[in-house]
């Protein structure tokens, strides 16, 4: 499961990074709503405008340069449904700026949100 991370959502998205104990339930912690999903056995987040239902297809322990494992993992899934709220549908395509997507910035606390100012349009070559 993937859910879109709003600005509107960030705090409490922030609160779900916490070191708990196995078991705790981050939508109570969080202060979140689950919504069921119709493909995979997990909640969803309700207040989140887009969701994404992903089925696990590898998992793939990473190495460093010098190929020895490292207590890291990749793991890919495929985007099996996707839930996206109708107000961010406009003529059938998805409004990125509308969303007000929030993007990690670098460092331990740094984010940005995406939003319309920040927005330009580059007509491709042919």
């Amino acid at each position: 499961m993937w859910n879109l991370t709003t600005r509107k959502l960030a705090e409490q998205m922030n609160i779900t990074c916490a070191a708990v104990p196995y078991g705790s339930d981050e939508f109570t912690l969080a202060g979140l709503t689950q919504a069921p999903s119709r493909l995979v056995d997990v909640p969803r987040v309700a207040e989140s405008p887009v969701n994404f239902e992903c089925k696990v297809t590898d998992i793939i322990q990473l190495k460093d340069h010098h190929g020895t494992v490292v207590p890291a993992w990749l793991v890919l899934g495929e985007v099996v449904a996707v839930h996206i709220k109708q107000y961010l549908l406009k003529d059938g395509i998805f409004d990125t700026f509308g969303a007000n997507i929030v993007l990690r910035g670098g460092g331990p606390s740094a984010y940005a949100q995406i939003d319309p100012h920040t927005r330009f349009d580059m007509i491709r070559p042919a």
